[in-house]
């Protein structure tokens, strides 16, 4: 899964990263959050959740041109189900105080940092909500992966029928 979102990321010609070791263990998302603005010299981090493997350049793209130049943070919440805030998301690195406050309160979930950072709260296109499946179970992982199969030998049969 994680090659599927470094590949739709590297589509935007922006340099990607993949944190491994967060600075601050045992913390949830916030530690690998804390980690990439801590160890980055850009202004402006697209945060990618390795278990949403269907999210593609253009709602990569969609989300870095919402974040306008006086907002610090945009968050995506879907449409579907309870309408949860999450993943993906833009950030300055100027929020770097914020996210270490929040840890340090044990205040550890994503919504939980959208909420302290007033940040903008984006509705996506209807089009883009298939890309916020999340893949989290062994079935969910199968199911996927036969899609992609189903997906690839159907581009290659239009190919060869060419």
């Amino acid at each position: 899964m994680l090659t599927e979102v470094r590949s739709a990321a590297k589509a935007l010609g922006w340099p990607v990263r993949v944190i491994r070791r967060d600075c601050v263990p045992r913390c949830g998302p916030l530690g690998g959050i804390y980690t990439a603005l801590k160890t980055t010299k850009s202004d402006k981090l697209l945060f990618l959740a390795c278990d949403m493997p269907f999210v593609r350049a253009a709602l990569m793209e969609f989300l870095l041109r919402g974040l306008g130049a006086d907002e610090q943070a945009s968050f995506v919440r879907s449409q579907h189900g309870r309408g949860a805030i999450g993943f993906p998301f833009v950030l300055r690195r100027c929020v770097l105080p914020i996210v270490a406050k929040q840890i340090e309160q044990g205040k550890v979930s994503v919504r939980d940092l959208a909420t302290a950072l007033k940040a903008r709260i984006v509705r996506l296109p209807r089009s883009f909500e298939p890309q916020l499946r999340n893949v989290n179970t062994p079935e969910e992982w199968r199911l996927t992966r036969k899609a992609w199969q189903k997906e690839t030998s159907t581009i290659e049969q239009m190919t060869n029928d060419e």
